[in-house]
């Protein structure tokens, strides 16, 4: 479930804070693609900020196009160089 399509291939997502109610949380951005890729790009706390500048999300729109668009060698290469890390859960890959 996408909380908010911000255009693009970019979309934010909440990230409840216990006993913080709802706007008391998180919200993240990512580059996303049904199906295909999902890339975290930058986490907040509601508190701290209301949302995006448009030059913010203007530029978040072109780094989707640009990742979104990578095939598997163009990730392991990205990868490799740094531009990107894979996220673990308990320092473990998630595998499908």
């Amino acid at each position: 479930m996408i909380d908010a399509d911000l255009g693009g291939g970019v979309i934010k997502q909440r990230i409840v804070r216990k006993g913080g109610g709802r706007s008391g949380g998180f919200r993240t951005i990512m580059l996303f693609r049904r199906g295909a890729l999902a890339f975290f790009v930058y986490g907040f706390a509601k508190s701290d900020r209301e949302n995006l500048r448009r030059d913010e999300l203007m530029t978040y729109r072109v780094l989707a196009d640009e990742y979104l668009s990578l095939d598997a060698a163009g990730i392991e290469v990205a990868r490799a160089t740094g531009a990107i890390i894979e996220v673990k859960c308990d320092d473990q890959a998630i595998q499908e």
